[in-house]
C-alpha cells in the first residue's frame, strides 16, 4: 500500500489536463514523475511490494505500461512481456480482439513467450473502463498462464474498470486513485 507521502508527491506532480484528447476528457499526464528520479524509484518500490514473490513474469500493456512494467520485472527478477497493439510484433503472435467504443482492436504477444502455468502480473499505466486490460487477461489465459495480479499506477474510480476484471479473481492494485 501506497504511503501517504507517496500518494502528496503524486497528486502535485501528476497534471491534469483538461479537454484533451477530446473535450470531456481530464488527461493524467504522468510524465513529469520522469523528471524526479527518486519519485520513480519510490513508485516502482510500490508497486514492486504488491507482486513479490507472486508472479513469474510481467505483461505490460503498450506502451504506456512499459514505463513501469519493465522496472517492475526487473526488480522481481521475472522476464517481461510485451503485449502490443495489432501488427506491432513478428510473428508467430497470439492474438486477443475486443470491442472500443467505436470498432473493435486486437492486442498480441509473441507466441512462447507466455507459458503454460505461468502466474502473470499484467500492468498498465493507468486503469479506466477496462477493456484493454480485460482482453490482456485473455490472452494471457488462451496461452495457458494464469493472470492472478493487475496493477496500475493510477485507478479511475468513477469509470468502474475494476468490474471487468474481477472474474479473473487476481489481485487488483493501484497506487493512486482519482
Amino acid at each position: 500500500m501506497a504511503s501517504q507521502e507517496l500518494i502528496r508527491q503524486l497528486e502535485e506532480t501528476i497534471e491534469n489536463i483538461p479537454d484533451f484528447p477530446i473535450p470531456g476528457i481530464q488527461f493524467k499526464d504522468i510524465s513529469p514523475i520522469f523528471l524526479n528520479p527518486k519519485l520513480y524509484e519510490e513508485v516502482i518500490r510500490d508497486l514492486v511490494a504488491f507482486s513479490k514473490g507472486k508472479v513469474d513474469a510481467v505483461c505490460g500493456i503498450e506502451s504506456r505500461g512499459y514505463l513501469f512494467g519493465i522496472a517492475i520485472a526487473v526488480a522481481l527478477d521475472v522476464p517481461f512481456i510485451l503485449i502490443r497493439k495489432k501488427g506491432k510484433l513478428p510473428p508467430p503472435v497470439v492474438s486477443e480482439e475486443y470491442d472500443l467504443e467505436y470498432g473493435s482492436a486486437a492486442i498480441e504477444t509473441r507466441k512462447g513467450q507466455i507459458k503454460p502455468g505461468q502466474k502473470i502480473l499484467i500492468h498498465d499505466d493507468l486503469l479506466a473502463t477496462g477493456g484493454t486490460t480485460e482482453a490482456a487477461a485473455k490472452l494471457v489465459q488462451k496461452q495457458g498462464a494464469i493472470p492472478v495480479q493487475f496493477s496500475f499506477l493510477i485507478g479511475l474510480k468513477d469509470l468502474n474498470g475494476k468490474d471487468k476484471l474481477e472474474k479473473f479473481n487476481a489481485e487488483i492494485y493501484h497506487t493512486l486513485e482519482f
